[in-house]
């Protein structure tokens, strides 16, 4: 979240970010709201302070007029203490009130956007940052969407996830397994001789954990929550892998930190529906290798342009075509200071993607997780930065879909080692 000391001393910009993000006049009352509990906060805690420092010094000439066989007026001294201590009490709960009712109201205020962040209110009005030079692929009239090859080729079965499940979790099996397994190791490889280390997180977080990286309260209705245990399935390993730093203080020569993770993630998606999520367009569950850093502040962008490289890496192995677009305002994550969007294009279905997101997060999650690094004598919020490398499902809906040819779908070069298979057929 962002600090309150932050927006005390650029209102403006935060007030002018907010409305980048289409927060209307109403909604930016909470500025105001934030800065005069900061304000009430302050006061009352001089008044504590003093009460505190009165209580001290009263007690210490108590301690001078018993020596001094003064018990009348060290006795009359000694109710004085009580009256304060009262006052002690008051002004401490007046204190937890006042940080709770702060902290609520920051937790509804969104990161301020990166100021090359463009305006717009919805993914439509996204910016193509890099666009695909080269002529688009286009198959035979006779070619078939992801979900038909499936069936053809019995790679994944929705059905089945139906009859285990519910709606929206496949079940992979045979030549699709296979695929879907040699994606995660061809991912997690690349990654590793990028430098990130692998890490294998736990799939569900508690409560502390999710509001750390940004999840609580922002996306609760989109998260599984299992409410006997009071824990949560995890929609991203970004968010175990951060918290791995949560409330820890990095010294400079620490930086840079690369962690890599596979996991399954697990999203609701409440309220999708039609044909653009057919198939494996969108799911309850799927699998992702996510890519995490922590970051210099002062080396946070050129660590961001250096995700989108090796993103971009993956998927010319992969011999997708792709674009990216820098997210506008109106459709930028609420931790997000600025992301990136990579797009594969879809040629039996004639439409783009989205299979990663890249974000810098600046000091917004860090602030939450406490994570700080020594600056000199000071402690210093660090930054926070991930990315998908990759997503698999739109992944494995674009391989199936691009290669396919009358003799069966063609695995790309670069996944033959892990597929140990050429072509699906």
């Amino acid at each position: 979240m962002l600090q309150v000391n932050f927006i005390r001393a650029n209102k403006q910009t935060v007030l002018d970010g907010l409305r980048k993000r289409n927060w209307q006049e109403e909604e930016l009352a909470v500025i105001d709201r934030i800065i005069s509990l900061d304000d009430a906060r302050k006061t009352n805690q001089l008044e504590l302070d003093n009460t505190l420092s009165e209580m001290n010094r009263i007690s210490k000439s108590i301690g001078g007029l018993m020596r001094a066989g003064k018990r009348a007026e060290a006795d009359q001294m000694k109710a004085s203490v009580g009256d304060l201590k009262e006052r002690e009490k008051k002004l401490k709960a007046k204190a937890d009130e006042i940080k709770e009712e702060l902290d609520t109201a920051l937790y509804t205020v969104p990161n301020v956007p990166h100021p090359s962040v463009p305006s717009g209110n919805t993914d439509e009005d996204n910016e193509v940052f890099q666009a695909w030079p080269n002529p688009l692929p286009e198959l035979s009239g006779d070619a078939q969407p992801h979900w038909e090859l499936a069936k053809k080729y019995n790679l994944f079965s929705l059905e089945l996830g139906v009859k285990l499940a519910g709606g929206g979790f496949p079940v992979y099996m045979g030549k699709g397994a296979k695929l879907q397994r040699a994606l995660i190791n061809f991912f997690l490889d690349e990654a590793a001789a990028a430098g990130y280390q692998e890490i294998l997180p736990p799939h569900l977080v508690n409560e502390d954990t999710a509001r750390a990286t940004g999840q609580l309260p922002d996306k609760e209705g989109q998260m599984y929550y299992v409410t006997k245990d009071d824990l949560y399935l995890i929609p991203t390993a970004e968010v175990p892998v951060t918290n791995i730093y949560r409330n820890v203080i990095l010294e400079e020569k620490d930086f840079p930190i690369q962690m890599t993770g596979y996991t399954p993630c697990f999203r609701r998606e409440a309220g999708s529906y039609g044909a653009h999520v057919r198939g494996l367009n969108r799911v309850h569950q799927f699998d992702k290798v996510e890519i995490v850093r922590i970051e210099h502040p002062e080396q946070s962008y050129e660590a961001l342009h250096g995700m989108l490289k090796h993103v971009e890496s993956i998927l010319d192995k992969l011999e997708l075509p792709y674009r990216i677009l820098r997210l506008c305002g109106g459709d930028l994550g609420f931790t997000s200071a600025l992301t990136f969007d990579f797009e594969v294009y879809s040629a039996a279905q004639k439409r783009w993607l989205e299979v990663s997101s890249v974000s810098n997060f600046e000091t917004y999650q860090s602030n939450r997780l406490k994570l700080r690094f020594k600056d000199g004598k000071k402690k210093v919020l660090a930054h926070t930065l991930n990315g998908s490398a990759l997503a698999l499902a739109r992944i494995v809906a674009a391989l199936l879909e691009n290669n396919q040819t009358p003799d069966g779908i063609v695995i790309p070069k670069a996944l033959r080692e892990y597929t140990r298979f050429d072509i699906i057929d």
